[in-house]
């Protein structure tokens, strides 16, 4: 619990360079995975690649490694209605970037990585940075995550018997974690 509270003190103090120029807020206008926004999400995977890195036994660069994962998903558009040209899950983190580079004018290269690549391994070319490697699992757990608690208010809807309510609570949780586990440790040539 003290980890979380220590977390959310460092990502309030980090995330202001970002969050108080205001135009995050736009992504508020966005849905991404289930009923949350691309807003939700991208602070969900901030929280979590810092709760992360917080955890671990290695040093990151937490100031870089929150706004890049702020701005991971900073392509300004409805995907569910405004469908690219190419497949969105391939070309979003090209427009992200872009976006990023336009509004905020000292994008590290560290935080271009982690914006690039954070769809890996969808996107062929790995991170180059643990923090990089860090918001791309994070952004896993926490669509997963998103799709799954999308569905369990849906079970949760329905007139299923008590434990399968209670099955359903933690299944988005369980999920996530799991899927985010298996990609982290599947052996990458």
């Amino acid at each position: 619990m003290k980890l979380r509270i220590k977390r959310d003190n460092l990502y309030q103090e980090l995330s202001a360079s970002v969050l108080d120029t205001g135009l995050l807020e736009q992504l508020k206008a966005f849905k991404q995975h289930g009923s949350s926004t691309c807003y939700d999400h991208s602070v969900s995977v901030a929280k979590a690649a810092l709760y992360m890195a917080m955890f671990l036994p290695f040093r990151f660069k937490h100031s870089q490694l929150v706004r890049g994962a702020l701005l991971h998903d900073y392509f300004l558009y409805d995907w569910h209605v405004d469908r690219p040209e190419k497949l969105h899950g391939f070309s979003h983190p090209s427009t992200a970037l872009e976006n990023a580079k336009r509004d905020f004018a000292d994008i590290t290269p560290l935080e271009e990585n982690i914006i690039k690549r954070h769809m890996f391994p969808l996107t062929p070319v790995p991170p180059r940075y643990r923090e990089s490697l860090l918001v791309s699992l994070a952004d896993k757990y926490c669509a997963t995550k998103e799709v799954f608690v999308a569905l369990r208010n849906r079970i949760s809807a329905t007139s299923l018997p008590r434990y399968s309510r209670a099955f359903a609570r933690v299944l988005p949780h369980t999920l996530a974690y799991l899927f985010a586990m298996t990609i982290a440790f599947l052996p990458w040539k």
